[in-house]
């Protein structure tokens, strides 16, 4: 199996959930709402809807926001990259795989602008070899055709195999399985059961990649 190794970008080399709790605190100052409004958002946001349109239409009804959904929406994406950071031991950790000989890349969904942003803000861009969003590609993980796309940009076939890093059951973990990826889980303590048994499950991101380094030996 070559050295490939593929990682999910939110809650994976980057904390999404500590963003989103600073976008909340900041959302509320801004409008003016109470500190139950910042733990009512948090709660929406680990709901788990199916899209942040559905999201912040959501916050609009329950504030009465004179915003629409879409501008709220935009001015999310316009904030959330200025909000994420990479630890520097994550990306130090890359750099050690890169130096092992490991061709390393991002896969992510998400719109272009906000996952774009974060790559780009947090040094990520230029941590790998190469990544795929699916809001520039057009198709979302777990579909094999965006995994196919991040291997590519890191200069190597799918085909030859490799792994798959990520915080997602179906998105990460069985997309990665369907892939013909070896794959490490991002447990978050969310307890959700695997159609696809990962072949390892850590808790951290750093914990996955000491795990690759050790397979490369």
């Amino acid at each position: 199996m070559q050295r490939l190794a593929l990682f999910d970008l939110d809650n994976t080399l980057i904390d999404l959930d500590a963003a989103f709790l600073l976008w909340a605190q900041e959302f509320a100052e801004e409008h003016r709402l109470s500190r139950k409004a910042v733990d009512h958002l948090i709660k929406l946001d680990r709901n788990g809807l199916p899209h942040r349109e559905l999201f912040f239409a959501k916050v609009r009804e329950r504030f009465k926001l004179s915003n629409s959904a879409a501008n709220l929406w935009a001015a999310y994406r316009r904030r959330m990259p200025h909000l994420v950071e990479c630890r520097p031991e994550v990306i130090a950790a890359l750099a050690e795989l890169r130096a092992l000989g490991w061709r390393v890349g991002i896969v992510t969904n998400g719109t272009a602008d906000n996952q774009l942003g974060k790559i780009q803000q947090t040094g990520l861009g230029d941590a790998v070899d190469g990544y795929a969003l699916s809001g520039i590609e057009g198709i979302r993980k777990p579909d094999t055709g965006l995994f196919e796309i991040a291997a590519r940009r890191c200069g190597v076939s799918l085909a030859a195999g490799g792994w798959m890093v990520g915080d997602h059951p179906v998105a990460d973990i069985g997309g990665g399985h369907t892939a013909g990826l070896r794959t490490v889980w991002i447990d978050r303590g969310a307890g959700v059961g695997h159609e696809h048994s990962p072949d390892y499950v850590v808790t951290d991101v750093i914990d996955a990649m000491e795990i690759l380094c050790t397979v490369s030996k």
